[in-house]
This record gives structure tokens, C-alpha cells and sequence, in this order.
């Protein structure tokens, strides 16, 4: 338990000195990689971390101020080494039929060291809820047929001293209406059995009006 909770520590240490600065990068211009820059094993590590069964379970017990969250991130169609696709469901432990998010991520690689998640909603989401990878409906979705939050891209780069991934959007970039935000902003951090993620809402005057003020949700990969 000691050794999780200091590798939990250090890595939120770590996101925030990078996302301090995160947004001064020049990640808009990064040139796209050739096949001789990719380094493979990094990919297929961020698409093993990403996908799976997620609980926040462990820190709500910790803190009641977080909710007993479960994500599930599922891989649908087929995946290269330029691309993949996971099908996303967010929902409280207790209303797992009842989801409050269904995304689509479209995963890019970018470079040896980045990568970009697009983020994108679905038609008649409902359908999809509790569906696996190998589940008939997603042979009928089509890529297409999804809606892309333009601005909300999360941006992923890779630190080969910590092994970490950690990154998030940009400032005033994804637009939202939920709870009087004008915008709002995720911040991720993967490694290999957790993911911390951290959505806010901010109104026009900078001001949070909604998501978790202490810090990101920890969710622990499910075995």
C-alpha cells in the first residue's frame, strides 16, 4: 500500500510541474513522425494502459468529497500502428446501466514521445451501453457517424524517465454549457495500472463552476 501511495504522489507531482507549463508548448506544430521515428513499443503501451476497466472506488473511501466512479474504455475496430479507437463509458458505481458519458477516443500517434486523443460523441448513445469489443453494434458504427468535440482534443506525451504519460487540452479551447462553464479542461496521467484524470468547468471569468477542486479522479485498472 506504501508503494502505491508514493508512486501516486510522485506522479501527480509530476502532472502538475508539466501541466503548469503544458500549455506554453508549441504541440499544435509538432511535425508528424516518419515510421523510422516511431518507437512501437511506447504506442502499444499507451493502448494496453487506455484500455480496460476503471474504478475510483479506492479514493472515494479515502475521501468522500469523490465518488465511487467506474470508467470502462473498450477497443473497437481496428488499430495500427497510426491509430486506434476505444468506445468510453463513465458511470457512478451504483448506475452502471445509466451512463454519464459515451465517448469515442480516436487515439493518433504523433510522434516517438507524443500522441493525441480526439474526442467524439455518438448517435443515439444509449444503444451502446454495457457493449463490448467484440459486440455486432460496433460493426455498424462508422467513424463517419461521429460527432468530433472540436478544441477538446487531450494531448499525451511521454516521459521515458518516469514512464509516464500524462498531458491534457488547451486553454479556451473545448467549449461547454454544463452548469454555467463556458469551457472547460482535462488533465490525464497514465501509467500502468491507474489513470488520474481531472475534468473542470470554468465560466467566462476563469472561475471553476464544476469537477473535483482537490485534484484529479485516481482510477485503478480493474484485473
Amino acid at each position: 500500500m506504501s508503494h502505491r501511495l508514493s508512486l501516486t504522489t510522485a506522479a501527480a507531482f509530476m502532472t502538475f510541474l508539466f501541466l503548469s507549463c503544458y500549455r506554453t508548448l508549441p504541440i499544435r506544430n509538432v511535425t508528424p513522425a516518419t515510421d523510422s521515428m516511431r518507437v512501437f513499443p511506447v504506442w502499444n503501451t499507451l493502448k494496453n494502459y487506455m484500455q480496460g476497466s476503471f474504478s475510483s472506488q479506492a479514493q472515494s473511501k479515502r475521501d468522500s468529497t469523490y465518488f465511487d466512479i467506474r470508467l470502462r474504455m473498450v477497443p473497437i475496430w481496428e488499430s495500427s500502428n497510426e491509430v486506434f479507437y476505444l468506445y468510453v463509458e463513465q458511470a457512478i458505481a451504483s448506475s452502471l446501466d445509466k451512463p454519464y458519458r459515451q465517448r469515442v477516443y480516436k487515439v493518433e500517434n504523433q510522434s516517438d514521445t507524443l500522441f493525441v486523443s480526439h474526442i467524439y460523441t455518438l448517435p443515439q448513445p444509449a444503444r451502446f451501453i454495457g457493449k463490448s469489443s467484440n459486440d455486432e453494434i460496433f460493426t455498424h458504427l462508422t467513424p463517419d457517424s461521429l460527432q468530433l468535440k472540436d478544441g477538446c482534443e487531450v494531448y499525451l506525451h511521454f516521459d521515458p524517465h518516469t514512464q509516464l504519460y500524462f498531458g491534457g487540452t488547451q486553454d479556451h479551447r473545448c467549449p461547454s454549457d454544463r452548469n454555467g462553464a463556458s469551457w472547460t479542461t482535462s488533465e490525464v496521467m497514465l501509467q500502468e495500472d491507474m489513470m488520474v484524470s481531472w475534468d473542470r468547468g470554468w465560466n467566462a471569468d476563469d472561475k471553476q463552476v464544476w469537477g473535483a477542486e482537490k485534484g484529479g479522479y485516481e482510477f485503478v485498472k480493474l484485473k
